[in-house]
């Protein structure tokens, strides 16, 4: 192999290990914003259901 193609050939596996590594991070964030959304959606459901306090009824 020339010089190019060992560069080449270095370059391309370092995007392949880099490749995967992004793809573990989107799958990472991808999880949190699920956990997120249910954490959204239960003070949702508290917000909708608990009386407001400022309202003065009774």
């Amino acid at each position: 192999m020339t010089e190019e193609t060992d560069r080449i050939q270095r370059e391309n596996e370092y995007l392949k290990r880099r490749n995967a590594q992004l793809q573990a991070e989107v799958g990472d964030l991808t999880a949190e914003v699920v956990r997120l959304q249910q954490r959204l959606g239960a003070f949702a459901v508290r917000a909708a259901v608990a009386p407001n306090p400022l309202s003065g009824g009774q």
